[in-house]
């Protein structure tokens, strides 16, 4: 008797606390994106919501790494960069970057590859293409 009340009770927990562990578990790769202004041999991004983070690799080509190497001599062809990042709607928005009268953001929509770049200035807002992606993966993490 006991045991059988053990099992149901482990059974009933288990049922009601792994569907939680998985919310926010997801992970987005967006890759092989291009860009309006820089070359690259490789640029994507990948979007960790459980852990509120947004990790873009990329390498320059050679023509937008000499480019920016004549004005900055710490400018390396190989990079990787970290953001916050935070859900608001179907939109996954990066961290801040910049002052409260003028700041940008970079800006996902789930499951579009389209990469947005949103600037405000004094409270007025603009939201511009910066890349288009060729490839979305979506995994969910496993514990």
């Amino acid at each position: 008797m006991k045991k059988n009340k053990f099992l149901s009770i482990i059974s009933f927990s288990l049922l009601v606390l792994l569907p939680i562990d998985k919310l926010g578990s997801e992970i987005i790769i967006l890759s092989s994106c291009d860009n309006k202004k820089d070359g690259f041999l490789k640029n994507e991004y990948i979007l960790d919501l459980e852990k509120s983070l947004m990790t873009r690799n990329f390498v320059y080509n050679e023509k937008t790494f000499q480019k920016y190497r004549v004005t900055d001599l710490s400018v390396k062809k190989k990079n990787s960069l970290s953001r916050y990042i935070y859900k608001e709607d179907n939109k996954i928005l990066t961290d801040k970057v910049g002052y409260p009268q003028f700041y940008t953001q970079l800006l996902f929509e789930k499951d579009k590859p389209n990469i947005m770049i949103k600037t405000v200035i004094n409270n007025e807002e603009g939201i511009s293409l910066m890349s288009n992606c060729k490839k979305i993966e979506r995994f969910d993490k496993e514990s």
